[in-house]
């Protein structure tokens, strides 16, 4: 009877490494991936190969060729294949940054209403020319993306504390006519201290029915120990937030406490002695203390700016709930500047556009834009140490 020989693949990516250097790692990566794929189909069958189990949930049926695109060239992996079908390695599933790349330019090139052909000329400029791209997968690559990004959008959620909304414009065609629609947007710090974007909608304003249809969409995904809510004063928001989270504190965002009040200043060269003092409020110690200053201020600023006192006493104290949290976490919780940044990005990849041909088209790049964003923060570095106390 002969005897099965044995090979270690790892011993095989070795060799390529070391006889062909840096060129050989094209190759060892085919093997890994191979191996790792032919690990994952006996996992899957739950039976080793020419094993012989009662527990088999299937029968392997050989390896199928599949060339792809990757950073060190096109690699043509064996792809296991099973013969009841289901089975498709994840490592070849997963596409790379690079893949994700050019899925995002797709999308804004798909928004802007670029011809296939252009896509492909665009495509083949970046990926080479000597690669052939029909107008068939470029369709079902942006049905793909589609997916992907609808699924994104649809994740499950999980203990959030600290959750940032707001909102931005974008001009839409709709039903014949030219509209300013309004893309909502939460962000949130999970209770691993990992900033997340937790969710996107286009709505046509910002009115409490849209904000709660959003916020509702995110309890049913599952977001839940919510401890704050940051945002800025928008009465939709307001109303929203209060039907659907109604024991949630809420701080109003410092930063726009701070423009609010230029509106009350009837004198340009007193703005920045009011800003500077408004920062001094917010920057205090502790809740006790920044009510201190702030009824000095209304104090000092009730003869010469009556508006403007009024307005300090009625709204500042909207900005102090921060105080009843932990201090680390204060400076990042006081305003909504991470949305803000966000804000500036999309703004940025949008202007092209211009005016988006329906609401579909400007979720998909505004979605391709936050999902890349998503996967840059999970990847990252914590962003609060939650165990502060």
């Amino acid at each position: 009877m002969s005897q099965r020989v044995e090979h270690n693949p790892l011993q095989d990516a070795l060799a390529a490494l070391l006889d062909q250097g840096l060129d050989g790692a094209g190759e060892a990566l085919r093997i890994l991936v191979d191996e790792a794929s032919k690990i994952e189909r006996s996992h899957f069958l739950n039976a080793h190969p020419y094993e012989r189990s009662a527990d088999r949930l299937g029968s392997a049926n050989g390896f199928k060729p599949k060339t792809m695109k990757t950073r060190m060239g096109e690699l043509t992996f064996a792809v296991p294949q099973v013969r009841e079908g289901g089975f498709y390695p994840s490592a070849l599933e997963k596409g790379s940054r690079t893949d994700q790349a050019v899925n995002l330019m797709m999308a804004e090139m798909y928004v802007q209403g670029v011809s296939t052909r252009k896509v492909i000329e665009v495509l083949q400029r970046l990926i080479g020319p000597e690669v052939s791209i029909s107008s068939t997968q470029v369709s079902r690559a942006t049905e793909q993306l589609d997916t992907g990004l609808a699924a994104w959008r649809e994740r499950p959620l999980g203990v959030t504390p600290y959750i940032l909304l707001d909102a931005r414009y974008e001009r839409i065609r709709e039903a014949g006519h030219i509209v300013d629609c309004a893309v909502l947007v939460a962000v949130g710090i999970t209770a691993d201290g990992k900033r997340r974007v937790l969710g996107v909608s286009v709505a046509l304003s910002e009115a409490e029915v849209h904000w709660r249809a959003f916020l509702e969409g995110l309890l049913r995904r599952g977001l839940t120990g919510v401890k704050l809510i940051v945002s800025d004063d928008h009465a939709g928001l307001k109303a929203a937030r209060r039907a659907t989270l109604p024991s949630v504190p809420w701080q109003r965002c410092q930063f726009h406490l701070q423009q609010n009040a230029q509106g009350y200043i009837s004198r340009i060269d007193q703005r920045e002695l009011v800003g500077r003092r408004i920062r001094a409020i917010f920057n205090a110690p502790d809740r006790v203390e920044a009510e201190r200053l702030l009824k000095q201020a209304v104090e000092l600023w009730r003869t010469d700016a009556p508006k403007l006192a009024d307005w300090a006493e009625a709204n500042l104290q909207d900005g102090f709930t921060v105080f009843n949290f932990v201090a680390g976490h204060r400076v990042r919780l006081r305003t909504t500047n991470g949305l803000e940044r966000i804000n500036r990005e999309i703004k940025r990849r949008t202007r092209v556009a211009s005016i988006f041909p329906n609401p579909a088209s400007c979720l998909r790049l505004v979605s391709a834009l936050l999902a890349e964003t998503d996967e840059d923060w999970l990847e990252g570095k914590i962003y609060l140490n939650m165990k502060l106390r």
